[in-house]
């Protein structure tokens, strides 16, 4: 059951989450059948007071691959492709391209090599911010490496997956994957603060919020842990986080690339949720394409389909959700349908001290403030740290 959310509440249990995790600046926007409550905290750049906005612009990071897979489920609607068509019929030298099908692209079980993963890809974009990349150029890092495992075989989070696949919509579709959106997504739902950029564009449109990132790159793309004495100086002070909002994201176009504001986002996962993307059969197999991801997860164990995951949070309720994660930005959608419930997070800041993804991470006090009998645990007050001894 839905609690009536308290605004004041809700504001206060946002704060002080995001004053615990370092996080410059935030958005909440939640959506029940009591109405919408909007939560912004912080600042959209450090160093000033710029409120942010349900309006601010920011890099929705993976939240991109839904609607990479809804352009595909479209086009496969419409009879130009098949989900049981191997990717080697559209993209060439693919490893094992003749045995990897669309819908395991899209369910993230190709085996696939992920190239975000690589160590040299993450030193490439912290020295050239600014490089444009090409899918080709990111799948030459995955496909230098053996794949994972047997396409098939297991479920793994891979962003060389959903490159291959935004080459699969251009080819099939005979348009850029930034149009297609446009017209097929962003066009009919009225996103109009929605964007997939082109490849040499690196700028946000205003309003725009600024991204951060403790240390480099690889604590994204990788979740590499801070070491305790990085940690100590954050909390000092003495350790400021790098500026990632004029990274290049062409390197992460398909998988993760787009641009938007809180407000579409919320419109945009209500409407894929509630079927107002896909027609009534193709809507029903993207629902049913939920796999877990664990198969020893259990009844809450999350779950994963075409560019969707899903977990049952309480016996009550359930999301639909996707999250975004790149340097500079963090972020959650979601969408109850047995309660009408639609949850947006995005933060500035791409994960904490203790290497938590920040949007996440603040998950659990949202749902707290939303749904009666939950009681997620959330985050405990870190115990003061003492500052670095200095060194001669």
């Amino acid at each position: 059951m839905l609690k009536p959310i308290d605004q004041a509440a809700l504001q206060a249990a946002v704060d002080d989450a995001l004053k615990q995790m370092l996080v410059p600046g935030a958005v909440v926007l939640v959506c029940t059948p009591q109405g919408p409550h909007t939560v912004v905290s912080g600042t959209m750049q450090r160093g000033t007071q710029t409120p942010p906005a349900a309006s601010t612009h920011f890099r929705i990071g993976s939240n991109t691959k839904s609607m990479t897979a809804s352009t595909i489920l479209l086009l496969a609607q419409e009879g130009k492709l098949k989900l049981s068509d191997p990717v080697s019929a559209y993209v060439p030298d693919v490893p094992n391209g003749e045995n990897i099908t669309i819908e395991q692209l899209l369910k993230m079980r190709s085996g696939l090599y992920n190239y975000t993963n690589a160590p040299e890809f993450s030193a490439t974009l912290d020295a050239e911010p600014a490089k444009v990349w090409t899918p080709q150029e990111v799948l030459a890092i995955a496909f230098k490496r053996p794949p994972n495992f047997a396409p098939g075989a297991e479920y793994e989070y891979d962003n060389t997956n959903y490159a291959l696949l935004g080459l699969v919509a251009e080819k099939v579709g005979a348009s850029p994957l930034g149009k297609q959106f446009q017209d097929r997504l962003y066009g009919p739902l009225g996103l109009t603060d929605t964007l997939l950029p082109a490849p040499e564009d690196n700028t946000i449109p205003a309003p725009a919020s600024h991204g951060y990132l403790y240390g480099g790159s690889a604590h994204a793309m990788t979740d590499a842990p801070y070491p305790a004495d990085e940690q100590a100086a954050m909390r000092t002070g003495s350790l400021e986080p790098i500026d990632y909002t004029n990274q290049n994201p062409s390197y992460a176009t398909a998988a993760g690339g787009a641009i938007s504001t809180a407000a579409n986002i919320a419109t945009w996962i209500r409407s894929l949720v509630t079927g107002k993307v896909l027609n009534a059969d193709m809507h029903k197999q993207w629902l049913d394409s939920l796999q877990p991801e664990n198969p020893d997860g259990g009844a809450y164990g999350q779950k994963y389909g075409y560019g969707i995951s899903y977990q049952q949070v309480a016996p009550h309720a359930a999301l639909h959700f996707h999250g975004g994660e790149m340097p500079g930005f963090n972020s959650f959608m979601g969408h109850d349908l047995e309660n009408d419930v639609t949850i947006v997070v995005w933060t500035n800041l791409t994960v904490d001290p203790t290497s938590r993804p920040t949007a996440n991470a603040l998950l659990p006090t949202i749902l707290n403030q939303i749904y009666t009998g939950l009681n997620l645990p959330t985050m405990p007050t870190p115990a003061p740290t003492p500052a670095p001894t200095p060194t001669s």
